[in-house]
């Protein structure tokens, strides 16, 4: 029989203090994270265990073989989660990347006011301009990132009209 100095009676009370403390940590220190409360559970159990003078060998065994493989489910369902619920490129505000808009209300590179505005898809955005640009209202810009909820946009390059040849005229 294990023998660590603590008398029979006094298991299920360390069970539970162990099953509650872990609780209490995983709750408030850990955030919710699942790293302790496979613990809580199986200490849990191994306190039910102890109320009916099950062997304290077997409420170790609960204990640590339990929780081990408490958390290995956790952690399977948590991996299977996070995989889920991750958003594909192109969802979100991210999608904006690489989409051209317009100014509605002046952009510059340090707007600590927050006022400039760029409409892309339909959509008012917050925006600041990359480099030194000041980009005045109906300029035609596109969205290169996102910082925060801000847009970060770059001017279009006005592209200058060709005219087409004059048939029978030599082009150079």
């Amino acid at each position: 029989m294990l023998d660590l100095g603590v008398g029979l009676n006094a298991w299920p009370w360390i069970w539970l203090t162990i099953a509650v403390v872990f609780a209490l940590i995983e709750l408030t220190v850990l955030g919710g994270s699942f790293v302790l409360l496979p613990f809580s559970i199986s200490a849990f159990v191994a306190a039910i265990l102890g109320f009916y003078d099950v062997s304290v060998e077997i409420q170790w065994i609960v204990f640590v073989v339990g929780g081990g493989l408490l958390f290995m489910v956790f952690l399977k369902w948590a991996r299977k989660f996070v995989g889920e619920s991750e958003l594909q490129p192109g969802v979100g505000a991210d999608r904006l990347v690489g989409l051209q808009g317009t100014v509605t209300a002046d952009v510059t590179p340090e707007d600590v006011e927050r006022r400039g505005r760029v409409t892309v898809l339909g959509e008012v955005w917050g925006a600041i301009a990359v480099d030194d640009d000041h980009l005045k209202e109906g300029t035609k810009v596109r969205v290169v990132a996102m910082r925060g909820t801000r847009l970060v946009v770059v001017p279009v390059p006005l592209t200058t009209a060709v005219e087409p040849p004059v048939p029978g005229e030599e082009v150079t």
